[in-house]
């Protein structure tokens, strides 16, 4: 099957993010036009302590109407590379370095209407390095044990996306009991 992007259209400009229309021919021939959001890329980061502690972030989403615990993440600047938008994150949004950040992989975050990719870390090593967190973020930092993490997972109660399959990737290097 062939789809051919014939043509894009920007509809809208935004701080954030930018939306264009973008025309395909689809495998039987015929044009279609499809909404993009376009998004920088980003990395999540799984920081796990000496303890077998895992830290998270609450913070307020407007999609979800509420807060979400979440892994440390955030959006690579323009020239930024993933490694280094990673060690930048996880001392802005936990106030910790890491000795080790060792990629795991990368998923689309929703790619029926977003381009934005997200490249996972786990930070091992952890020490005290805060930086400042950005001026609109809110965090409120939470731990907890590795295996109360995945119990917490399987039983519905993470709700972020990214974090579940951070999660995900990080499984088969910090759990045992899988």
């Amino acid at each position: 099957m062939t789809y051919r992007t014939l043509y894009r259209e920007k509809q809208y400009s935004g701080p954030i993010f930018d939306v264009a229309k973008v025309y395909l021919q689809l495998p039987n021939g015929r044009e279609r036009a499809y909404d993009l959001v376009e998004h920088a890329d980003s990395v999540a980061i799984v920081p796990v302590d000496a303890n077998g502690h895992i830290y998270f972030v609450t913070q307020h989403r407007v999609g979800s109407g509420g807060l979400l615990l979440e892994l440390p993440a955030g959006v690579l600047e323009k020239g930024e590379d993933p490694l280094a938008c990673a060690e930048r994150e996880i001392r802005e949004e936990i106030g910790m370095g890491a000795e080790v950040l060792r990629e795991l992989g990368g998923f689309y975050l929703a790619p029926g209407y977003t381009d934005e990719y997200m490249t996972v870390y786990l930070a091992t090593g952890l020490h005290p390095s805060p930086l400042e967190p950005d001026e609109d973020e809110f965090l409120n930092l939470v731990t907890m044990p590795v295996e109360e993490v995945y119990q917490k997972a399987m039983a519905g109660e993470i709700q972020d996306g990214k974090t579940l399959a951070a999660l995900l990737l990080a499984m088969p290097l910090i759990r045992t009991n899988v």
